[in-house]
C-alpha cells in the first residue's frame, strides 16, 4: 500500500515543528512562506518543480 503526502503538507509540518521548538522565529517563517509564494509566480517555478520531481523520484527509487 502506497501512502502519498502532498509536499505542501510535509513542508507545513516542518515549519510548525521549527516554530514549536523555537528553531526559527515567526517572522522568519512568514518571510520564507512569502518567498515561496512569490517564487511560484516567477519563471523559476518550472525549474523548482522539475528539481523537486527529480529528488522525490530518486528517493522513491531508493526505497525499492
Amino acid at each position: 500500500m502506497v501512502i502519498t503526502i502532498p509536499l505542501v503538507l510535509l513542508f507545513a509540518a516542518v515549519v510548525l515543528m521549527l516554530l514549536r521548538f523555537k528553531a526559527v522565529g515567526a517572522g522568519a517563517a512568514v518571510a520564507v512562506a512569502l518567498f515561496g509564494f512569490y517564487l511560484a509566480n516567477t519563471g523559476a517555478a518550472d525549474t523548482v518543480n522539475q528539481l523537486v520531481a527529480a529528488v522525490t523520484g530518486a528517493l522513491a527509487d531508493v526505497g525499492r
